[in-house]
């Protein structure tokens, strides 16, 4: 696996660097600002992840996230996996809006595993996605009165669980229903959003954006979120 780390603490840097590189994954290039991040993937041919940090030089705001957007966007098969200590919401859902595979989003307080770390990255890298479930958290108490409104408490666990990245084996698995059962509230989420069959729509995404895009104080819903899960949806799963 071939990474870019885009951080501009030297540290943080040289011990994620140290990390990857006795795991036998190389390191192409190391960016401190978000202009060496974009020419550093434009220059390196075959890069499979970039690691980058939303806060950068010169203005600490959201460098970082505008470009891992501008990368999703120009380079496709580059995955993308934000590492900070910051939740940008009005932007998160246009990061995942060019497709919900190969992206992640952790907090750097909330890696305590190394070796979960290390899948996290594989995983996204191989066309799955993470996204730590405080994220997903943290925008969901900033959610205002929707569309989202008509959906039953079942219904938002599951579009929860699907905006961390689950596929339907995992929402399943996490609250403990069937597939069928979460097939079943999926279609119910399409219908409610007013998301029908459409030739170039992937609803999926669609739904998890607009779980992700309100910014009014509505918390329900949000003490569902327990454990960060990382999954690709599987190609068949959009019939959902």
């Amino acid at each position: 696996m071939r990474i870019i780390i885009a951080e501009d603490s030297v540290l943080l840097r040289s011990g994620i660097s140290k990390l990857l590189e006795d795991e036998g994954i190389e390191i192409v290039a190391h960016a401190d600002d978000a202009d060496e991040l974009l020419a550093a993937v434009a220059e390196h041919d075959g890069v499979d992840l970039c690691i980058v940090d939303i806060r950068m030089p010169p203005g600490y705001s959201e460098e970082g996230m505008h470009a891992a957007i501008r990368i999703r966007r120009e380079y496709p098969d580059v995955a993308v996996l934000l590492l900070s200590q910051h939740v940008v919401g009005r932007y998160a859902a246009e990061l995942l809006g060019g497709g919900s595979a190969k992206v992640g989003y952790l907090l750097k307080d909330r890696v305590a595993d190394v070796d979960e770390f290390l899948e996290t990255l594989r995983r996204v890298a191989a066309g799955g996605a993470a996204i730590d479930p405080e994220v997903v958290s943290q925008l969901l108490s900033r959610k205002h009165d929707s569309a989202l409104d008509l959906l039953s408490p079942r219904e938002n666990e599951v579009l929860g669980v699907m905006a961390e990245g689950a596929n339907n084996v995992g929402i399943a698995e996490r609250l403990f229903i069937t597939e069928r059962a979460v097939e079943k509230h999926i279609r119910a989420i399409f219908s409610k959003l007013g998301l029908g069959r459409h030739e170039h729509d992937h609803r999926r995404v669609l739904a998890v954006l607009e779980y992700l895009r309100g910014t009014g104080p509505n918390a329900a819903g949000a003490g569902s979120v327990t454990g960060t899960t990382t999954g690709a949806n599987h190609p068949g799963e959009e019939r959902a």
